[in-house]
């Protein structure tokens, strides 16, 4: 599930955000939210209904008491209110730790170069243009990495995705010395080691090493890979749950080493799905058969293999306790690699310092996760033994729950079982990022410090572990994100909001600071990468419907993080007036209620339909602690559903408020959400829902994210059967509901929402309404699809609220 990425809300062609870490996104939810169906009656009453409503929306119905235009799809989908942020590609280049000049590549249409942060006048081009020639043919580039001596270029074409990280294309090396040289076609992927000199790749689920010195490859380094044995790259379920990327291989820091994963998948079970409208001339359906491990069957087999280049040999490393999920992998000195490992229900963490040079392993720390569940993370960073700084050895920084809460912690050797701990207090550090100053010995990241609902930027050095500094402005209300430069020294603040983003490059280590201090209060700022000024300037034209987050006081003394969008000239003194659209997501650990910039579909619904909108973040979600998000250990749908219940109730109660007129909508795990919600609710208050790409059984759903947060069904027989739709003669006492699926959904297979839709035939249900999207994987994008299902969710609501 797809905590995100991803998603937003308000990015209706969904984009990752890190207002959902990867840490905090329930796999299952992609990119996107969706909704699918039509809502009917009667035809006649609809009708008439939606006629005297549209004859209110004259043009002078887009207009506000102030003459301000209201929001709609048209200006959302056209781009108005969208930000523009950048990406800052760092360059990682020699030298960097001792004279950092904070090197990045850009991207125009006139190719690719590198400039400096620091030096503006430095400039070189690695790239011109958008294509090439070789050998008659010509090939568009459609992505580029340097070397890391920047000397030489590896370069993507043709390329052909296929699920959320991973895609095929071909692969060539270029230098203005040899020219091009063609790696192969219909790779998996490829990279550089840091010689600059080798390059490994993946083709057929064989890894190979290929010489750009000699143009040749030069090695063979595994021969089993199959259809079911991946080398060096993720099998579908450790791509989607475990690596969220495409690569499971690791370079060692000078290239003498290559670690990988070997993940063989013979025992995991077959998922097939028929795709319908693929090619205009097929009669027959395709079909695409996935290996999936659903709860409680066979995971894939996943062990790490080391290729000495020197020996030009692979090895298995036998880890010292055997591991059922290998979570992950970080090179934590020159011979040295760290694995991480868990039980196949995170329980138990195992971590496990490898010698590449002897080829042994051992086991240096194991921690039980007490009561709540370890997550899949990826941000152990390596810190460099220097003594002359006071580093004695190879460490590493990480994140560890501190009486209850995530904080930074320094491991100073990487064998050690206790480590330093840099943070503590009732608030998180999040996933990251950080960033380790090797000169100074400060660390830096992005913590809910302030507010769980805020993000800011701050320091911590190693020698004075807890004494954090505040290197963005505390004082206001923000949302940071933060990228560095390989020495540590310059960073790309991003301001996510709530007011408009913005984005600079700031000199930490400047003998002079700002005199007028805009997000940060340490460093020079060097310029502006983005300042949404024209963004700004179409605000002043709309009536953007007002935000607040608040805390809300639910039953059982719940104090749950949540924000509401008040319709466009609210008067508070009107009665029974108000219908309010709920949006829930819910996932374990995830987050919702963020205090960043957005006007999309929540402020559309606001605007078009004159609703109040909530959104709240109950018990499970992240960022309030342990004890908070453990709750629903192995009883999904219950806590998070009587949260929703009791906000609904809530509202029901303000005297301005239509109770009749309360939804909730939700997609992917609020999908589910929604559904366990109405089943649970009973149509006491929540009077119609729309739910989308919804898990309805998790056995349904994959063993890697199910069991982290429900073990496995032989473990916990009733707790599936709890956390099941199951009652669906509850849900339809409701006024009406929608479902929509996409049918190629390869994340959430469309068979949750079949076997709901077969319970409903059963029990001869019928005021519900479906839409299915033809092929249509979890975003629900394929053929205009991502169109018709917002529209969907809008119209649908909108002709539920007339009734």
């Amino acid at each position: 599930m797809d905590a995100a990425e991803k998603y937003k809300l308000w990015d209706l062609e969904a984009a990752e955000e890190e207002a959902n870490p990867k840490r905090t996104r329930l796999r299952i939810c992609s990119l996107g939210l969706a909704l699918i169906g039509f809502i009917f009656i009667t035809v006649s009453i609809f009708r008439e209904e939606t006629l005297t409503f549209l004859k209110s929306q004259s043009s002078h119905g887009q207009l506000t008491k102030t003459g301000q235009v209201k929001v709609s799809f048209e200006n959302v989908r056209n781009g108005t209110f969208a930000p523009v942020m950048k990406a800052l590609q760092w360059i990682n280049a020699p030298g960097s730790i001792s004279d950092d000049k904070g090197l990045f590549l850009t991207n125009s249409d006139d190719g690719y170069e590198v400039r400096s942060v620091f030096d503006k006048d430095f400039s070189r081009t690695l790239w011109k243009g958008k294509s090439f020639v070789y050998k008659n043919a010509n090939y568009s580039v459609d992505s580029l990495v340097a070397s890391p001596n920047l000397e030489k270029l590896l370069i993507r074409t043709k390329t052909v995705s296929n699920w959320r990280h991973s895609s095929f294309g071909s692969y060539f090396v270029y230098s203005n010395s040899t020219g091009f040289q063609c790696i192969g076609d219909n790779l998996s992927l490829a990279e550089w080691s840091p010689n600059s000199l080798d390059i490994a790749y993946v083709h057929d689920n064989d890894l190979y090493l290929y010489s750009s010195e000699e143009s040749k490859t030069v090695d063979r380094i595994t021969q089993d890979g199959s259809s079911q044995v991946f080398n060096g790259k993720p099998d579908w379920v450790y791509e989607e749950e475990v690596m969220e990327t495409d690569r499971t291989l690791w370079w060692s820091p000078k290239g003498d080493y290559l670690a990988f994963y070997k993940i063989n998948e013979t025992q995991v079970g077959e998922f097939v799905i028929p795709y319908y409208v693929q090619e205009p001339e097929d009669v027959y359906s395709k079909l695409k058969s996935i290996k999936y491990p659903k709860s409680g069957t066979p995971n894939p087999a996943a062990t790490v293999v080391l290729y000495d280049l020197k020996k030009g040999k692979a090895s298995q490393v036998e880890l010292a306790a055997s591991p059922d999920l290998l979570i992950e992998t970080k090179w934590v000195g020159d011979r040295m690699l760290l694995v991480k490992s868990t039980d196949r229900s995170s329980d138990v963490l195992t971590v496990h310092l490898v010698d590449a040079e002897a080829k042994e392993s051992k086991v240096v720390r194991k921690e039980s996760s007490n009561g709540g569940w370890w997550e899949i993370t990826h941000n152990t960073l390596h810190v460099p033994q220097d003594k002359s700084k006071g580093r004695a050895s190879d460490g590493y920084l990480d994140v560890l729950p501190v009486n209850g809460f995530n904080h930074l912690v320094y491991f100073a050797s990487a064998d050690d079982a206790e480590p330093v701990i840099l943070t503590r207090g009732a608030w998180e550090i999040e996933d990251g990022p950080f960033s380790f100053d090797q000169e100074t010995n400060n660390v830096y990241f992005i913590a809910a410090k302030k507010a769980s609902t805020q993000r800011h930027l701050y320091s911590v050095s190693l020698q004075n572990p807890e004494k954090i500094v505040d290197i963005t402005d505390t004082s206001t209300s923000a949302v940071y994100s933060a990228t560095f430069s390989s020495g540590g020294r310059f960073v790309l603040i991003s301001y996510k909001g709530p007011d408009v983003p913005f984005q600079k490059i700031v000199d930490l280590k400047s003998d002079e600071q700002d005199v007028e201090k805009e997000g940060n209060i340490v460093g020079k700022t060097l310029y502006y990468l983005t300042k949404n000024e024209e963004l700004r300037r179409n605000l002043a034209s709309f009536a953007i419907p007002s935000k607040r987050v608040q805390e809300l006081t639910l039953d059982d003394g719940v104090i749950a993080n949540s924000f509401e969008i008040l319709p466009n000239d609210f008067d508070p003194q009107k009665r029974d007036h108000y219908p309010v659209f709920f949006y829930a997501y819910g996932g374990p650990n995830s987050q919702q209620v963020l205090e960043t910039f957005s006007v999309g579909f929540l402020e559309v619904v606001a605007s078009q339909l004159n609703a109040l909108v909530v959104v709240v973040d109950g018990r499970g979600t992240g960022f309030k602690g342990k004890e908070f998000r453990s709750l629903v250990r192995d009883q999904l749908g219950d806590y998070e559903a009587r949260d929703q219940i009791s906000a609904a109730a809530l509202y029901a109660s303000k005297p301005f408020v239509d109770a009749d007129k309360i939804s909730l909508f939700g997609w992917s795990y609020g999908g589910y959400l929604t559904l366990k919600t109405l089943e649970r609710d009973a149509g006491a208050h929540f009077k119609y829902g729309v739910a989308v790409a919804p898990v309805t059984d998790w056995r349904f759903y994959d063993s890697v994210y199910t069991e982290r947060y429900m073990h496995t069904p032989q473990q916990n027989i009733q707790g599936y059967v709890n956390s099941s739709v199951h009652n669906v003669t509850a849900i339809a006492q409701a006024k009406r509901f929608l479902l929509m699926h996409g049918t190629g959904d390869d994340n959430v297979h469309f068979q949750n929402s079949l076997k709901v839709l077969d319970m409903l035939d059963l029990n001869g249900i019928e005021n519900y309404d479906v839409h299915v999207f033809p092929d249509s994987d979890h975003s629900i994008r394929y053929h205009n699809a991502n169109t018709i299902v917002w529209d969907k969710i809008l119209n649908w609501t909108k002709k539920a609220y007339l009734c």
